[in-house]
């Protein structure tokens, strides 16, 4: 009787979650630029993930509010004892949004589309986080329907982590197989939404997935609308075009704090917003230059003054939320005379002339032309005389993302961000600043290369001591702080705001959005 009850209670509260699923329920989000793509495969930046992020789902997920790893499309799983095989048992039933099935094949299919050139449709994409993520596979095999076998190179301790991102998420082989190229046209996972249109500068409509097997979402659709402008967001969200928003001017902040309409959503965020030095180029060859723009710009007063304190300064390149964060670096304080002396040392004693790129907005990049335009001032104040140069954001990803062999044509300076995807360290000073990670590999877009910080960077990734890679971790970041291939500026606080009616809102550590617990009343 007790087990019969059990049970009759797991069917009604799963029928309870159907029945009051909110039909006719929406909610717009207005994103800073136009996404990149949908192939969950070839996302790279912000907006293209959060729109993107809600119709995948990989073996793996990280727990909301946190990047601890659970299970998600695998049940469970085992590890050898050497570290290097993996066993997955995927949960049965599981279906992607056209109806095919959740296999091993299909995990199979997913990753060696990305990692394999011979495989039949590694031609359908650009992959810049497979050999990041998946890299490490030496062989995938099918056991049955419902158990994969992933063994590894070598022993990888992220390896678990890097799975739940997104690069691990599961693609539908038959959707691929059937828009090629186009799969970012017509994006088919297994996660709670799935797609309905693409209008390109206008939005991307995604609508509740009725069979997801975790819950059943409550809101029946999200829509995205990117809009570029501060200002033009800030309206939007005013006049109840939008219904969540985010990267508002900061001076507004406080007067919509005061405003009942609006909740706050907030977040201390595994973010940097960053300069990168093409250390390929003159003059930012030599450290003492890189050194002399760190101490030229009074990085305080950026975030102070132009971000309005929704920033942290950035005493490092990684974000103190990350394990292994240390504040024993090389610091540089706003010091223009120490700029001036370095600069002298180098051999510019009157400074110099370089292009400045900056995109006009995009993912992570908080206040992008008022940032540049200040950091600009304060280069001219040495003698730098820097011109800055704007682009659209998917044109920008496209000139600076580019493989070592085309170093010359990424300019000397320019900006970028990076919100960390998994909370491990490696996800930030492996892939950002390791010689072996330049692109298409990964996103070491200055082209920077230390040999001691190479070898600490690889020994840190495959030991499984998690003291003993604290101290790797400790000692890269002093020895990258002092080379300063790239000069942090600030840690984003990751500020979401929204209509109040929208309940149950919670940003995530790596800045997706997640919709399938949020409810909504009427604006």
């Amino acid at each position: 009787m007790k087990r019969a009850w059990t049970f009759f209670l797991f069917v009604a509260v799963a029928a309870w979650g159907a029945a009051f699923a909110q039909p006719g329920s929406q909610i717009v989000i207005g994103l800073q630029a136009e996404p990149v793509t949908l192939d969950v495969a070839q996302l790279s930046d912000y907006n293209s993930s959060r729109t993107a992020m809600p119709m995948f789902e990989g073996l793996v997920r990280f727990a909301d509010g946190s990047t601890d790893v659970e299970p998600a499309l695998a049940e469970r799983w085992d590890v050898s004892d050497d570290g290097l095989v993996y066993t997955f048992y995927l949960r049965p039933g599981v279906t992607f949004h056209d109806g095919t099935p959740v296999n091993a094949e299909a995990v199979e299919f997913s990753f060696e589309r990305q990692t394999d050139p011979a495989h039949p449709y590694h031609d359908t994409g650009t992959f810049p986080y497979a050999e990041f993520t998946l890299g490490n596979i030496a062989s995938i095999e099918v056991v049955d329907d419902l158990t994969v076998r992933l063994t590894l190179r070598e022993n990888f301790a992220p390896f678990l982590s890097n799975l739940g991102m997104h690069a691990a998420a599961l693609v539908s082989p038959t959707a691929v197989m059937a828009s090629g190229a186009d799969f970012s046209e017509n994006p088919v996972g297994a996660g709670p939404y799935r797609f309905v249109s693409w209008r390109r500068g206008v939005e991307v409509v995604l609508e509740r997935n009725p069979d997801y097997w975790r819950v059943t979402p409550q809101v029946e659709r999200l829509i995205y609308r990117p809009i570029v402008e501060d200002q033009a967001r800030l309206a939007a969200l005013e006049a109840g075009e939008v219904d969540l928003a985010v990267n508002l001017p900061p001076d507004d902040l406080p007067r919509l704090r005061s405003d009942a309409r609006f909740t706050f959503a907030e977040q201390a965020g595994m973010h940097t917003w960053y300069v990168v030095f093409n250390v390929t180029k003159e003059p930012f060859d030599d450290a003492r230059v890189r050194q002399a723009v760190a101490y030229a710009i009074d990085r305080q007063a950026i975030v102070d003054a132009v971000l309005g304190g929704t920033g942290v300064l950035a005493k490092n390149f990684l974000p103190p939320v990350v394990w292994g964060y240390t504040e024993d670096v090389p610091e540089y304080p706003y010091d223009p005379e120490r700029a001036r002396e370095l600069l002298a040392e180098a051999g510019y004693p009157d400074g110099f002339e370089v292009e400045f790129w900056v995109p006009a907005s995009g993912s992570g990049m908080q206040q992008p032309v008022a940032m540049g335009t200040v950091i600009q001032d304060y280069l001219s104040r040495v003698g730098i005389e820097a011109t800055i140069q704007q682009f659209e954001w998917g044109t920008y990803l496209d000139r600076v993302i580019v493989p070592v062999e085309t170093a010359d044509t990424v300019p000397a300076m320019f900006q970028m961000s990076w919100i960390g995807d998994n909370g491990d360290p490696d996800n930030f000073l492996y892939i950002l600043l390791s010689g072996d990670q330049f692109p298409p590999f990964g996103f070491n877009l200055g082209f920077y290369a230390n040999p001691e910080v190479d070898a600490i960077l690889r020994e840190a990734r495959t030991t499984s001591d998690h003291d003993a890679r604290v101290t790797l971790y400790e000692e890269a970041q002093r020895l990258i702080m002092a080379d300063m291939p790239v000069v942090p500026v600030d840690h984003e606080t990751q500020i979401v705001i929204h209509r109040t009616g929208i309940e149950g809102f919670v940003p995530h550590p790596t800045g997706v959005f997640r919709f399938e617990k949020v409810e909504v009343s009427a604006p």
